[in-house]
Order: C-alpha cells, then structure tokens, then sequence
C-alpha cells in the first residue's frame, strides 16, 4: 500500500488577546502580555492572531490575559478551548481601584466564573496557584503554574550603553540612582518610595509610572498629592513607552518596589535582565519565585538595605548574582515552548484553523 506524502505540520492558530490593547496600558498585565505574544511569534509552529475583541475568531486556541466583557465571546466560544493567565486575584484589586475592599466579594464571584469556565488557568506563581484553587475554586488539575517571563536580551546592560542613557536622561555619571517601576497606587507603597527619597537625599531616584486608571484608581488624589509633595531628588515621569522604561532600567543601580501585593512583576524581571540588584518587600509570594535572589525588606529595612548596596561592595555583588540568576531562568523562550506544547494538547489531533485566520461578525 503507498504512503501518503505529508507535508509540514501547519502551525496552531492561537488568538491572544489583552483588553489592554484598547483600554489601559501602563501596567503589567500589558507587558507580560505583549512578552509572551512576541515570543510565540518567533516561532514557526505557533499564529498568533492578536486581539479582535467583542467577537469570535476561527483559531485553535484562545489565550487570554484579561477578564473584562470584550473577552467573553472568546471564553464562551465551545468550537475552541480557552487558557487564561491569571494575573489578577481579588486581593490585587484591593489599593488598586477604587472602593475594590467594599467590592472585593463582588470580584471573588466574577473571577470564580471566569477563571472556572477556562480550560486551563496559568498562575503566575505558585501563591496565586493556591488562590485560584482554594478560593476561586478552580479544579486542580486545570491549573498550571507558569511565571512571567522576558525577553532578557533587550536589557542586557554595559557601562557604555549605562554611560549613553544616564547622559541621554541628564543623570549625573556619579550620582547613585535608584529606580522604582510601576503604578503609583497604594498598593504599590509608593509612599515608602518617598520616604526614602526623603532619608537619603544625595541619591537620584526616579519612580516611572502614573495613574493610568485616573479617578477610577485608588485614592488617586492623595495619589497626585504624594507626587506633588515629593523631594526635589525624586522624579516622576510618569507612564513612559517601554522603550523608556528600558532606558531607565539601564541607567539606574539599583530596582526598589516596595509594594505590599504582587503576584509575579514583570518590573522585576526586567530589572533582573538589566543586571540591578533588586530591593523588594519580603512577601510570601516571592518565595517561590524570586526566593533568596533579592533583598527582602520589612516595613523599615529599605534604608539600610540601599545603603548596603551603596556601601557594601560584598553585598552589591551578591544581589548583581540573585539578578543573573533571575535572570537566567526569566527567559521568554522557554515558556514559549512549554505554551506550544500545551496548546497542541488542548487542540488535539486534527486539522489547524486557516493560517489567515479572520474574525467573526456579532
């Protein structure tokens, strides 16, 4: 009997979207998003189809990385099975958002409707793993855990490129400079931030980020006033294109965030790929993420840990080897694999969607 010649495996239409793309975009939900799309689009097994919201779209898989109504169609789509990253959990909401710890129970019953029609949830650590499926109620074997990740070699740093963007941004090639990334929210402890420009006022310290949700973020008046109040050593620039941010990253010497709730920041990761040491507050989520590879702080311990680093050369070089580690295992490539793989798991045998994959009217 005569084979049958087979051709090349056509490559998986996945359609990836992030209501970011039309609504808000100087968070990190945004960023993580637009990291793994670029990724899977280095690859020839995998289309991705970006977007196209309030609609259907003729794919193999949906992937999606928001939770807002322009995705339903998507995630009540039978013909296709749905993955969502789950970079937010009700306890994200609270000091991000208006009045979210009034309505955090409302967000808690949403969430456990969306992440549980998903055929597969991503949790960006193993903490919000333990969310989703202790209190969101998200069946175990639904839930994988996979962290954010970067494309590491966009912030490779050397001290000419360091040289070029302080010069370039008007920093002093002596001053010590310390970077912090992120909305200013109270979540994010911007406020800490400030302090410490405050207790060392011989180093350059730059926050870049805004309140991109404007009045529907939290208290984004006490918000404008801490900025405005802030000590002539300490500039916000407010939401900046990645480009920017990445220049900053290159300039600065050390990363701070002081926040008092993350999941998995992309932020970080970026400062890790850029070579700083990396100041953060010691929470739980960490452990199994960026574990002993950053300085974790207590409530009072951010001072003495950035004179460390300015003073210790033993401890700076310590936490420049935490960074590559982060670094090292932070690589966008490696998830775009194991992404791949669950994708053909979940479409299963049979023939891909059409490589010009076109949207559905409705």
């Amino acid at each position: 009997m005569t084979e049958v010649p087979t051709g090349p495996t056509a490559p998986l239409v996945v359609n990836m979207a992030s209501e970011s793309d039309i609504s808000v975009q100087g968070h990190g939900v945004h960023s993580a998003y637009v990291e793994m799309a670029r990724a899977l689009e280095r690859r020839d097994d995998v289309e991705v189809v970006r977007g196209v919201y309030g609609r259907r779209v003729d794919c193999d898989v949906y992937h999606l990385h928001t939770v807002g109504w322009a995705v339903w169609p998507k995630l009540l789509d039978p013909r296709a099975p749905t993955v969502v990253s789950a970079h937010v959990v009700p306890d994200s909401l609270v000091g991000s958002l208006r009045w979210a710890r009034a309505w955090r129970p409302l967000a808690r019953w949403y969430l456990r409707w969306f992440y549980g029609r998903a055929d597969r949830v991503l949790a960006v650590s193993e903490a919000v793993a333990r969310t989703l499926e202790h209190e969101l109620g998200v069946p175990a074997e639904r839930v994988e855990t996979l962290p954010n990740t970067v494309d590491t070699t966009a912030f490779v740093t050397d001290r000419t490129a360091r040289a070029l963007e302080r010069r370039r941004l008007g920093v002093d090639p002596g001053a010590f400079m310390v970077l912090g990334v992120g909305q200013v929210q109270p979540r994010k402890r911007v406020d800490v931030f400030v302090r410490l420009a405050r207790e060392h006022p011989d180093v350059r310290s730059v926050w870049v980020g805004g309140i991109p949700f404007g009045r529907l973020g939290a208290q984004p008046a006490a918000m404008q006033r801490l900025m405005q109040d802030a000590p002539g050593n300490l500039h916000f620039t407010g939401a900046l294109p990645r480009e920017e941010v990445t220049a900053y990253l290159r300039a600065a010497d050390v990363f701070c965030l002081p926040a008092e709730q993350e999941n998995h920041p992309v932020c970080v990761l970026e400062a890790a790929a850029a070579g700083l040491p990396l100041v953060v507050r010691d929470l739980r989520e960490y452990d199994d993420t960026f574990g002993a590879d950053v300085l974790r702080c207590d409530e009072d311990g951010f001072g003495a840990a950035l004179t460390s680093l300015r003073t210790d050369p033993a401890r700076s070089a310590a936490e420049h080897r935490g960074a590559a580690r982060i670094a090292a295992r932070s690589g966008s490539a490696s998830a775009a694999e194991r992404l791949a793989g669950l994708y053909r798991e979940l479409a299963g045998p049979g023939p891909a969607a059409p490589t010009d994959a076109r949207a559905h009217g409705g």
